[in-house]
Parts: C-alpha cells; sequence; structure tokens
C-alpha cells in the first residue's frame, strides 16, 4: 500500500493532512511507534504503549490513552490481515520558536500499511548488511526513544542503493556498534549473546526489549566493530520484521545459527506470521 493509499486517522477523523504549524513539522518535536498486526492483534502492543509512555514523561508530552489508541488502530487497519500500523504523536499546534506551549494540544495520527511478508530467502539464509560511514551523535537525554528526528538514519540509508544489500550497521562517535538503520543487532560471541548498549544513542526497540525478556543471560554491552568480526552468529531484531538473520556484514561471513532460529520460533509462538526458516 502506497502512503496515498494508506488509512489515515488525524486526531480520530479521516484526514490526512496536519497544520503548518504542527511543532513535529516545524521542530520533530515528537514520537512515534510503528506496530504489527496480525489478523486484529498487535503480539507487541503492551511494549509499544510502554515505550510511548516512558518517552512521553521523558519528553513532558502527554500520551493518549493506549485503550484510544487501539481503537484508533484497528479502525485504520480494518480489512488488512498482516497490518503496520504507525502511531504519531507530536505536541501540536505551538507559536513559533523552540519554547514548548504550557498546555500542549497533542496532535495524533494513526496511519496502517500492507505489512511486508515475513519469509523467504532473508529469512532463512540471512540478509547482508554493510557499515555506514554516518555516525550517530550521542545524546543521553534521548537515548532510546522512537522521536521524530530521524536524520541520522535518512543520511545512513543514502549510502547506498544495491538491492542486494538490506540494511547499515551504525556506530556512534565513539566508533561502538550501536543499531542497524531500521533494527536492533544482537551478536553470539564466544558462546554469549549480546546487544549494544544504547545509554547514549540509539532506540531501544521493542522487538529487542522481547528478546532480553525471554533471554535474560543475554549481556548488554559496549560492541566494537572487531568483536562482531569474530561472532558465530549476528541477526537484527524489528517490531515489524521479526528476527532477521545476517549472513554477511561487509565482506565478513555469518551462518544463522540455533540462537536465531529459536528466536524465529518464538516468534511465530506470538502470533506473527512467519514461514518456516
Amino acid at each position: 500500500m502506497t502512503a496515498a493509499a494508506a488509512r489515515v486517522l488525524v486526531d480520530g477523523l479521516s484526514c490526512s493532512t496536519v497544520s503548518v504549524f504542527d511543532r513535529g513539522l516545524g521542530y520533530g518535536d515528537g514520537l512515534f511507534e510503528t506496530i504489527r498486526f496480525a489478523h486484529g492483534k498487535a503480539p507487541l502492543w503492551s511494549r509499544h504503549m510502554q515505550r510511548l509512555a516512558d518517552s512521553g514523561a521523558r519528553l513532558r508530552l502527554p500520551v493518549p490513552d493506549a485503550a484510544l489508541l487501539l481503537r484508533e488502530a484497528l479502525v485504520a487497519a480494518a480489512g488488512l490481515d498482516h497490518a503496520v500500523v504507525r502511531i504519531t504523536l507530536t505536541r501540536g499546534i505551538g507559536e513559533r520558536g523552540y519554547a514548548p506551549p504550557a498546555t500542549p494540544q497533542p496532535t495524533r495520527v494513526v496511519a496502517a500499511f500492507d505489512a511486508p511478508a515475513m519469509g523467504g530467502d532473508a529469512y532463512a539464509n540471512g540478509i547482508r548488511v554493510r557499515w555506514c560511514d554516518t555516525r550517530l551523535a550521542q545524546q543521553p537525554l534521548l537515548a532510546g526513544m522512537k522521536h521524530l528526528n530521524r536524520l541520522e538514519q535518512v543520511l545512513a540509508r543514502a549510502e547506498w542503493s544495491d538491492a542486494t544489500v538490506a540494511e547499515g550497521l551504525l556506530c556512534d562517535t565513539a566508533g561502538d556498534v550501536i543499531s542497524a538503520t531500521m533494527a536492533n543487532l544482537f551478536a553470539v560471541i564466544d558462546g554469549v549473546l549480546v546487544t549494544p548498549a544504547l545509554e547514549r544513542c540509539g532506540v531501544a526497540g521493542v522487538a529487542r526489549a522481547e528478546v532480553l525478556a525471554i533471554r535474560p543471560e543475554a549481556n548488554v554491552v559496549r560492541l566494537r566493530p572487531g568483536e562482531l568480526a569474530r561472532a558465530a552468529e549476528v541477526f537484527l531484531t524489528s517490531s515489524v520484521r521479526g528476527i532477521l538473520p545476517v549472513q554477511a556484514v561487509g565482506n565478513t561471513v555469518y551462518v544463522p545459527g540455533p540462537v536465531s532460529r529459536a528466536l524465529q520460533q518464538h516468534w511465530r509462538g506470538l502470533g506473527f506470521p512467519m514461514e518456516q526458516a
């Protein structure tokens, strides 16, 4: 489904426009969640709502009731067996200037799209990934949030046009591995499941949170590119795409392993429509 064909609600009404004075447009002042639905169910809904609530508190941005958001998400996704629903929340309309309004009236946008398939060669054999030259700036005040400022990811994704490369890995300005452009990263190194620490930058994904919850032995670490090259297996996690094994990062080759396979099975158990890998 194209953007023009998406089902969109703005503040609960069928609409596809917002004010040019909205702070989300002017300053990126807001948050968003991208949620996968399967047959009217969103297995990771509670994790999305928890992140939205936590991020809203950090930004002092009022967050709508989760029950209201779910009702609107189901309206937008009606008729789609497999949907991706994006919930965008901005601080609403304000006066010119950075100072936020004392009593903000947030704008909420709920849009539904056809979900990409979970299956095929990418899930069975893994994807090719490259290193990005773009570096993520360190800003602990925003770290972990899925805020509307995604220019670093836009610049990183613009670095390649090779259709055989599915993702790019990002380091921060200190040289630590952080994530892919649209997913979190896990690796098995010396028999230990690890994922990069995100206290300084990066998005703390809900799929990452699910993996950490069911794999309490996993370690959150500062990860260097050289350490990743020693990994026995590498995979990406995404609330939209699920568990994606990595077959290569540049010229370093990996093989999908038992951890990524077990997590793909867990995703099927959650209710996501993954084909057998």
